[in-house]
Formats: structure tokens, sequence, C-alpha cells
């Protein structure tokens, strides 16, 4: 099973920001509220199969059980397990969602109370977007939009390496010794996605030249490498020894990646090199069969909405040209005239004043300014929520001997049980990165009032199934950390810092371009230079950062808009809330109203806020 069916059904997430005089699209159609008819009797019957698909969810991913904290106890077997990646496993896989889908069409939603109808039409619309997906396309990972089994960004040796070091947990013997074994499997689930990328291949559905180029460089350097100097070597060994555990796992674990895991890796290998002399260079998924649908089908999943590929790419320029205007205006307040927006924050982004020195002591002093920001903002968080999540918040610095491989920063949810706290790690391979003007947007996205906050809530929710807890929805999810960045804005953090606000905007910007390049690779034809040239030309970002996030959204269809179309429908539904109840209105309850339920498709959350609306106004 693919990680992503059980932890986020496949429905991902976006970005984008609330309304500092961005005229917010408008409020949908005012949805049917969720009423349940009296003396609903049905919401035992919907909790108890809610926790069945939960509980077989679990047993079919065993990395799910890590990456919760359950692999303790009853669940320690799966901890030396990985989830199978096998065409047999999709085709179980596949059954299981149509009989999940099955059992819940079985419930009546008119005997649901309220509560358990929003439970009922979130979980429903997930498997049904999964099965709908799985009857039409006959290729790629419907849980996650991606076309392709191995790309740049998708297959178990980009995964498994980062999961054995960051999730897997190192306390006892038992614990190291669960390690190699799934070291030992990760060279079986690698001839899995082999297997099936080479049946996908043989029918025509190959990445872009580019990716595959982009791909191998990464196999192929993950195969080159000493191996006491990878990490799946070197975590087992560094995390044994400081906690005293005695055994060879240095050499065991030595001789797996020397034997097997390089034959595997060598299998893919060849594959993507026969596979390179096919390849053609267009980006977009137009190419493979119905490739127009499968946008469409990536742009559902991920927007949880029903915007077409034309709507999305209007939406996105205008976004774009409505945002630069405030860029630009705000620039030329503080002495920027010259050139276009995109020239003067390539300008900004080389200047010398706003880089912390790229020493240790210069990555020590960003992180305690960054630290210092984000305590200053939970501060203020009980004047904007009226609930606030439990565990804390940590920020730390993405381990330097893996930084070079990874991403420049994102957030990784405690655990359930409270063992792990969330964490917010940022890279500092090189603080150049970081321009000072712009470090702290992604701490607010990535931690608070963002994720952190967001995805806490959820999972401390006592009443909510676990099922639930669980699910994500990009709209929903990145929608909200986008409008939590403009949030911290209007929390006062940028009142004497108009650079901050500026770093602000321009976050909002890249989401806004997001838009416009996803939907003209994938619908309008356009090519990988086409998108580089106008990202560059609008962002001013350097070459090489620009081409990275083309080629993602080329093997990703549909992902990248769900940030800023998940930020504009919060935008417009605070905005309905405060026109429709005036005086009454309260974004402590409004937050709590949107946040407590947990995550869920934006057509419900719709669904949801107008329900809040009508029962305040009428109370």
């Amino acid at each position: 099973m693919h990680r992503r069916e059980f932890l986020i059904l496949g429905l991902a997430s976006s970005t984008s920001a609330l309304g500092l005089g961005c005229g917010p699209t408008p409020a949908p159609e005012t949805p049917k509220p969720m009423q349940a008819a009296a003396g609903s009797s049905d919401g035992p019957r919907l909790r108890a199969l809610l926790e069945r698909i939960f509980r077989e969810q679990l047993r079919a991913s065993p990395e799910s059980v890590t990456a919760l904290g359950f692999d303790r106890g009853d669940g320690a077997r799966a901890k030396s397990q990985l989830d199978e990646r096998s065409i047999a496993s999709d085709e179980r896989r596949v059954q299981r969602q149509k009989g999940f889908l099955a059992d819940l069409r079985a419930i009546d939603r008119a005997r649901l109370s309220k509560a358990d109808a929003l439970h009922y039409d979130t979980v429903v619309y997930a498997f049904d977007t999964l099965v709908r997906a799985t009857e039409q396309f006959d290729y790629g990972d419907k849980s996650d939009s991606a076309p392709y089994v191995i790309s740049q960004l998708h297959g178990a040796y980009q995964f498994i390496p980062d999961f054995l070091d960051s999730q897997h947990r190192i306390e006892q013997k038992a614990d190291a010794e669960a390690y190699i074994a799934r070291l030992d499997a990760f060279s079986k689930v690698l001839d899995q996605e082999t297997e099936r990328a080479t049946r996908e291949g043989d029918r025509g559905i190959l990445p872009p030249d580019f990716i595959v180029a982009k791909a191998l460089i990464q196999l192929e350097k993950l195969r080159a490498a000493p191996a006491a100097e990878t990490s799946l070597v070197g975590s087992v060994a560094r995390r044994a020894r400081e906690k005293q555990i005695a055994g060879e796992w240095e050499a065991r674990a030595t001789r797996l990646v020397e034997g097997p895991v390089r034959a595997a890796l060598d299998r893919q290998i060849a594959l993507l090199q026969r596979w390179r002399t096919k390849a053609v260079h267009d980006a977009g998924v137009w190419r493979l069969p119905r490739g127009d649908a499968y946008y469409a089908f990536g742009a559902k999943l991920h927007t949880t909405t029903a915007l077409r590929a034309d709507e999305i790419h209007a939406l996105g320029l205008e976004r774009v040209a409505e945002i630069a205007g405030r860029v630009d205006a705000l620039m030329r307040g503080q002495g920027m005239s010259t050139g276009t927006v995109g020239e003067r924050f390539a300008a900004l982004a080389k200047d010398a004043r706003f880089v912390h020195p790229n020493t240790d002591a210069g990555k020590a002093e960003l992180l305690q300014d960054l630290r210092g920001k984000v305590r200053a903002l939970e501060a203020k968080l009980p004047d904007y929520f009226g609930a606030l999540p439990k565990a804390r918040l940590e920020v730390k610095r993405v381990p330097p001997d893996i930084e070079a491989g990874q991403p420049r920063g994102r957030y990784d949810v405690g655990a359930i049980d409270g063992s792990r706290p969330g964490v917010y790690s940022i890279n500092l391979r090189d603080t150049s990165e970081w321009a000072k003007w712009y470090l702290p947007t992604f701490a607010y996205h990535e931690g608070i009032p963002g994720h952190h906050l967001q995805m806490t809530l959820a999972l401390e929710a006592p009443d909510t199934p676990m099922l639930r807890k669980t699910l994500s929805f990009d709209a929903y999810s990145e929608g909200w950390a986008l409008y939590a960045e403009q949030l911290a804005d209007e929390m006062g953090v940028y009142d004497r810092d108009p650079l901050g606000r500026i770093g602000m905007l321009q976050s909002l910007l890249f989401r806004a371009v997001r838009l416009v390049v996803d939907s003209g690779l994938h619908a309008k034809r356009w090519g990988r230079e086409q998108a580089i040239r106008y990202m560059r030309e609008t962002l001013g970002d350097p070459e090489g950062k620009v081409a990275t996030e083309v080629e993602r959204y080329t093997v990703w269809p549909g992902q990248a808009c769900s940030y800023e179309i998940g930020h504009t429908r919060w935008l417009a539904l605070r905005q309905y809330a405060k026109e429709k109840l005036g005086a009454k209105f309260d974004i402590r309850r409004f937050h709590d109203a949107a946040l407590l339920p947990g995550a869920m498709p934006l057509e419900v959350l719709e669904r949801v806020i107008h329900d809040w609306v009508r029962d305040l106004a009428s109370s």
C-alpha cells in the first residue's frame, strides 16, 4: 500500500492567505445544511465501520503504523516491515477501497447526527475519488495523482532512506533489529516498483526525458556512495551507539547495502537507462492515455473542487497580477522602483544585508532569531484561537550530515501519543537560501499558526474517529497554511517590518504562479522551458530553483494548484461569515469551527461554515 492511501487517502494540500485587500473569490452557492433526522441511530454503526477501516488500513501499512507512533506493544511486529509496492498489492488496495465505499454507502446518512454526517461525507468523498480514478486509469498512483512509478520525487529510493532515519525510532535492541529487517526489505520493494514501472513503461507511460535524467542522477548517487557514508548504514550505527545497544549494526547494514540493496538499485537504474532512449521532452500528462482526464482527476484530487483547467489558469493569472501589484506598491514605498517586480525580487535576494553569514555562528544566530519570532507569535495565539494545541512545536536544524539532499524545510507532525513533538526542520546548508525578509514566513506556514496548529488540533480532538484524524486534504491543510501566513501579518508581526510583509507576499505570489504553470504544463501544453521562463520573469528566482519546481509539477499534476485554491476558499468563507454575522463574528470561534472537526474536502468545509453561521445567527 502506498503510505499516502492511509495517511491522506491521496487528497493533498494547498496554501494561500487572508483578505488584506486581495479580492477573495466569491463564496460558492450556499450548501445544503448537514441536518440529521430526529432520533438518529446509524451513528454507532458508522463509528464502528470507521474504526474497522482504520484498523484494516493499519494492517496493510506498517510504515503508517510507525509514522503514527503505534509500532510498540501490539504494533511492534509492524516495525520490521515495509509497505508492499507490488502489482498484486495495488490490486488488493483497489478491492479494499471498493469494499469500504460499499460499506459506507450502506449506511443511511439521514440517520446520522450532524457531527457523524461530517465524518461520513469526508470519508465517502475520499474513497469515492480514489475508486473513480481506478475505474478511469490503469496507470500511475491514484492515491497521489503521480502518473509515474519512479521519478525524481517518487519511488522507494526517495522515501525509504529518510523514513528509516527520521521515523523509525531506535531505543532498544529490538528496534535496531527491526531496522535491519526493514533495510533487507528495502531491496524487495525496489524490485516491486521496478516491476510495476517496467509494465507501465512498456505501454508508453514514461516520464519526460528530463525527469528520467534527474531520477537517474539521484539513483546513481545513492548507488555509488560508499555504504558507510549512506544514511542507510550511518543512521542505525549512530543511534545504536548513542543508546549503547551492543551489536554489529554497521557491519550488518553495510552487507545489506552492498549486496541486495545495490543489486536492486542496479536493476532500477538499468530500467531508466533503457527509458532514456525512448523518453520524449513533452512535459504534460496530456500526452498520456486519457491525459486531459488524468489532469482533471489530479486537479480534483488535490483541490477537492470541480474547477476546470481553464478556470485554474485564469484564476492564477488574476492572482498573479493582483499580488504583484501589491508588491510593487510596497517596494516603491521602500525606494525600490527599478525593473520588474521579478527583477526587484532578484536584487533583494542578493542583498548581503539580509543574509546571515554562512558559518556555524551565523547559522546559530539564524536559528535563535527564528525561534524568537515563533515564540513571539505564539504569545498572540489566544487572541485568534479558542482551542490551542497541547503538543509543543520545536524548531530544529536538518542534521548537517544529510542536509545536502533534503528539502529547504518541512514539518513533521508529532506522534498521536505525545511521545514525539511537532517539529519544523529548516535546512541550513546555505544561509543565502533564507533571506531575513523571507525567513519567518516559512515558519508561520509550517509551524504556527500553520501546519502544526491545524494538524495537532485534529490529532488531539477527543471525539474524532482515528480514521478522520489521520486523513488530510491538500486544499484544506495547505490552504490553511497559506492562510496562516497572511494571518500572521494580521496578527501584527510585520507592522514594523515592511520587508517581511514583502516576503509574505512573495510567498503568495509564488503559489499563484503555480496555478498558471501547473495548468500551463498539463492543459495548455507548455514546455519545460516556457514554464521556467515564466516563473523566472515573474518571481526573479534563479534558474536552478525554478527548474526544480517545474519538474515537481511535471510528475505531480494538480498538487501545486491546491495551495492557492485552498487559500482563496478559506478567505471567501471567512468573508462570508463576517458579512452574515456582523457583530456576532468572532475570529476565534470561526477558527475553532473550521479546525476542530479535522481536515475535510472544501465542499464539506463550506457546509460546516454555513451551518455554523446559520446556527450562530439564529441564537
